[in-house]
Parts: C-alpha cells; structure tokens; sequence
C-alpha cells in the first residue's frame, strides 16, 4: 500500500489518521465539503486536499490504495466509485482500531468529558517522558495539534460512541466519563446506548475506570473495574477538598488506591477541567506513571482549543468558546464559568447541533440554558441531517427561563452584537459557530 485516501479529510478524528499516515510515509490526500482552519493546516502539511465531488481526483491504483471514510457521510460518486472498483474502504474507526491493535492503547470514552480527558492523558505520558502516539477529537493547546507520535507502543485514542466507533478498540485501560441518552438517531433509545457502553468494557483486557454513578459495574468485564470522581470519597479516585484560586484554575488533593498527592493545580481553568483531571490521572497512575511527575504535567496542561477556550479576558469584558452541544455539557461548561467569572453577567450565544438531537433533547437543553442571564440562540445547524418538520431553535427557545432570550439569524450575527453591551459572553456549539471566534473576538478586543 503506497496511497491513503480520506473521504471526509478535515473531520477532526479523519484528520489525526490522515497526519499519522503521513508521518509514516504514506502519499496522503482526500475530500472535503469545506475549506476549514484544519483543512488549511493539513495541506500547509503536504496533504492534498479538494474540496469538489471529484472521482477523478482518487489515486488511480486500487491495490495500492487504502480508501478511509467518515460515516457522516452518505451520498458521494467519490464513495460509490471506490466501492465499484474494489478499493479497500473502511471507516474511520476500523482504520484506527487497525493502527491500535497490538499496541498499550489507553482508550477515552463517554458521551461528554473524553476529549479534554484524552488529551490530558496524552499530555501527561508526553510530559512525564514516557511518550505516547494520541489520536485526538480536540486541538491541543500544548501542542496545537490533534496527533502526537512516538517511537514506543502507548496509544492514547479517544474512543468515540457514535455509530458504535469503539467497538473497534480493546484497550489495555479504558476510562469511560459518562454515559447519558445521544445518538438517539443511531441507538433508537438508552437502553442500547447502555449496552453499547458494556460492549465496549467487556473488550478491555486491562483496567476499566468508570466514572462513579454510571450504570456500569464489575459484572460489564472481565478487566480490573475501577472508579473515579470528582469529590465522592467513595470513588477509588476523587479529589479532596477542591477549590479555584483567584484566576479559576482548581487545587485539590487526588485521593489514590496509593495513597494521597497533595496540592494538585490543574492547568486549565474550570471545575470541568479539574475532574477531567482526576480521571486522566486515574489512567497515568494505573499505567505506573509516577505520581509526582503526573501531577507536575497536570499543572502545564493548557487545555483543548474549543473546550472552555479563553479568547478575551479583561476587567471590562470577557470571551470564551466552547464546543458544548449536549444538555449536560452546557451545564456543566455554564457552571464552570460561573466559578471563573463569579458574580458578572453571562451572555451566552448557542447553536444547537441536529435536528434529532434538538427533538429528543428540547427541553433539557432549554433547562440549561435557563442557568445563563442572557440567551442568544442561532438556527440548528443540520450536519449530515434533514430538516425534520417542527423542529427548530423555537422549541428550546420557548421553554428557556434566563431574564433575556432572544433568536438571531446566522448572518446577523455580528451587526446584533455590535450594539450589544456584553460582560461575559459565551459562545457553544459543534457546529459552524467555531467561524465566529475570530471576528467576536476581535470585536470585544477592541472594546
């Protein structure tokens, strides 16, 4: 095999595989929808990307070319014309089980809190000096990538629930950081998602670390089963006695199976950050790390770009952006920021990601959401789906109780909050909203 090509390159799992690819020396190129700030970085790389259905563009040697795809897309002649002419092809998660096998792979899951979990984890083997290869669903800001390389056999890969993607791993420790009802489109109910979660614990051969108070138990796998919290001192992991300190980063004392590690700050600001903290820390120390170099690497941690990411921070204003787009994320982001900002005025801007999700979720996220003093929501960003009759920002918007709420075009954006007196704001999504960092930002920096 001498080419790889990626249908859905500038995805943020499609395109760690398509950096590693290229790291060992394959010819890397592919197709995406839209240009984007990734994209632009992997053809700075040498990667080929175009962003045009084009067959023609398809490396012409089937038998030495591996075809990789994402499941978020459907409907491609580039996908039919690889399946016609007997390429190899495979999803994205297969490829990634693939390049994991017979390695130490240290596996992220849950349905919110795994990529700030993985890439901490992936900081700490890097930082200790043990060193790891990570496949990442963020860019980190330690290293502004979302794959890191190493000579040994650790793997650190965040291991991702939709479309079932992490069956495709048997990690040797897995942590798994919460287990809520998404996806409903692909699991139809909780109860799957329940037993797609147990799927996956009974495929590790080492160590699973479950979050105290998800429905999984001992009985889910064979492995060692573990837990982790934040504070219940019930948990075989959980932080003692957590407090911010003045600019909002957390100090705790990490409670361990061997013993206690006094004084851990975590690096990046946030309560959400902290008990991320503490399951990365569960993996490292579990592996064998030492503990005073774990906590160390703890401390240098800046965080994951689009995870509580401070763009603006000045007495008179400030900006942060994150990638939220569960109800639970929201509340959990929304809390944090309360303790960062304490006592000032939260404006939050909101794009709710796919209809499905928007349906089944309507009124937790309108819950949420209630927690913000102000509410600016955008349309539903639609993704890979159609619209479903119905179902719109409207419906969250209705039930949301936050002193001021209003819904703003996508394109009027920007000229609304020109006029818009802001003290702390906002901005959550996985959807396209990322495109307004930079203009928000510089808007408020010039204030």
């Amino acid at each position: 095999m001498k080419n790889v090509y990626f249908i859905g390159i500038g995805g943020i799992g499609m395109s760690a595989l398509a950096r590693y690819f290229k790291f060992k020396g394959y010819a890397v190129s592919g197709y995406d929808k839209t240009p984007s700030e990734l994209t632009a970085a992997l053809e700075s790389e040498g990667i080929g990307v175009h962003y045009e259905d084009r067959p023609d563009l398809v490396p012409t040697s089937v038998e030495d070319t591996l075809v990789i795809y994402t499941p978020a897309i459907h409907e491609l002649r580039e996908l039919d014309l690889v399946r016609e002419k007997g390429y190899r092809v495979v999803k994205r998660a297969f490829a990634l089980g693939e390049v994991a096998k017979g390695q130490r792979c240290l596996a992220i899951s849950g349905t919110h809190g795994k990529t700030t979990t993985s890439t901490l984890t992936a900081h700490i083997f890097t930082e200790c000096g043990e060193g790891c290869s990570a496949f990442l669903g963020g860019i980190s800001r330690n290293y502004g990538t979302n794959l890191l390389v190493s000579d040994n056999d650790v793997v650190v890969a965040e291991a991702d629930e939709f479309d079932r993607s992490f069956h495709c791993l048997f990690p040797e420790i897995a942590v798994v950081t919460a287990i809520d009802a998404d996806h409903l489109d692909i699991y139809g109910d909780y109860a799957h998602v329940l037993e797609a979660f147990q799927i996956f614990a009974s495929q590790v051969s080492g160590t699973v670390i479950a979050k105290k108070g998800t429905p999984l138990t001992a009985a889910d796998t064979k492995a060692t089963f573990l837990t982790y919290h934040y504070t219940d001192p019930g948990a075989d992991f959980y932080a003692g006695d957590p407090h911010p300190d003045a600019f909002g980063h957390f100090h705790y004392d990490l409670h361990y199976p061997g013993g206690v590690l006094k004084d851990v700050r975590v690096g990046a600001p946030g309560w959400v950050n902290a008990e991320n903290s503490v399951a990365a820390a569960a993996i490292a120390l579990t592996y064998g790390l030492d503990p005073e170099a774990v906590k160390h690497a703890i401390g240098t941690f800046e965080g994951v770009k689009r995870r509580l990411e401070v763009h603006v921070n000045k007495p008179s204003v400030a900006y942060v952006d994150d990638y939220a787009h569960h109800p639970a994320e929201l509340a959990a982001a929304i809390a944090s920021l309360r303790d960062i900002f304490p006592g000032r005025k939260l404006t939050a801007i909101f794009q709710p990601h796919l209809f499905t999700r928007t349906r089944d979720f309507a009124p937790e996220f309108a819950s949420a959401l209630s927690a913000v003093d102000k509410l600016i929501i955008l349309p539903i960003y639609p993704a890979r789906e159609e619209p479903i009759p119905g179902v719109t920002s409207e419906i969250i918007l209705k039930d949301v109780t936050a002193p001021e709420k209003v819904l703003v075009e996508k394109e009027n954006l920007m000229e609304y909050l020109k006029n818009e007196p802001v003290d702390v704001l906002a901005t959550f999504g996985a959807g396209n909203i990322d495109r307004f960092i930079e203009p928000i930002t510089e808007l408020l920096k010039n204030r």
